[in-house]
């Protein structure tokens, strides 16, 4: 893919997040992308008309499907709608999408097919941007352990700004992943598995009232369950196990163990 094609499309997984809708979206550079589909989680507050009334495609759950299934209505979309990159971006303005064309430069040049935005350049930085320490301690150590077991260097594992060539998302068998919030960390295991490059770049850190986070029990709770993605990444590269998790998209899935 050259520097200058390839048609970008951002999605945003959005579950009441009318207080921060539209600074997200006023910070995304004009004509950076193609489109930009919000998926609405049945939200109870007012995300879908803000969203509609900026210009925004809007889809919508009937009923809360979790992170995870927002996600893949969202990436569905994406591919359906014809997008060579497809750029995540949660829409609670934790992320600076100003930042967008700079990461989609790294995928269009094909130097990565996979980019994170990483909050963490330094710790003083992360926690003068408003992260509670005991989050700032469980990411550090959560990073570690999905570097090691994946083999990668990555600054920050746990990131809401996400760019994916098509590719990534046409292999990768997504639509297996959890409907919550490990589906971040079993995506980037399905993509380590399959070879493909995964990079990263420094963000700003923006924690704030309105911004959404999960607190310290759902986080033990995610930590546990990013444990078990890495259990099963290294199941599967052991041949000791035949996941539908890391079966290629274009073939029928291997039965559960």
């Amino acid at each position: 893919m050259s520097a200058d094609s390839g048609k970008v499309i951002v999605v945003m997984p959005a579950y009441n997040a009318e207080k921060t809708l539209e600074r997200t979206v006023r910070d995304i550079p004009s004509g950076v992308a193609d489109e930009i589909i919000l998926v609405d989680d049945a939200s109870g507050d007012g995300t879908v008309a803000l969203a509609e009334r900026l210009g925004l495609s809007v889809l919508r759950h009937e009923r809360n499907r979790g992170y995870g299934g927002n996600q893949k209505t969202c990436y569905r979309a994406a591919l359906e709608r014809g997008a060579d990159v497809v750029v995540m971006l949660h829409p609670d303005f934790q992320y600076d999408g100003s930042l967008i064309p700079h990461f989609v430069g790294f995928v269009r040049a094909g130097i990565c097919d996979v980019m994170l935005g990483a909050r963490i350049r330094t710790r003083r930085e992360a926690l003068r941007g408003g992260m509670p320490f005991w989050k700032y301690v469980m990411n550090r150590i959560l990073t570690l352990l999905m570097n090691v077991v994946l083999g990668q260097n990555l600054a920050e594992c746990h990131s809401g700004f996400r760019v994916y060539c098509r590719r990534v998302l046409e292999t990768i068998a997504f639509e297996e992943n959890s409907e919550d919030f490990a589906f971040d960390a079993e995506l980037l295991a399905q993509a380590a598995f399959h070879g493909f490059n995964l990079g990263d770049a420094p963000m700003p850190v923006r924690y704030f009232a309105e911004a959404s986070s999960i607190g310290f029990r759902d986080s033990v709770v995610y930590g546990m369950k990013i444990l078990r993605v890495l259990a099963a990444f290294l199941a599967q590269r052991a041949r000791l196990a035949d996941l539908r998790l890391f079966a290629p998209a274009n073939r029928e899935p291997a039965p559960s163990v």
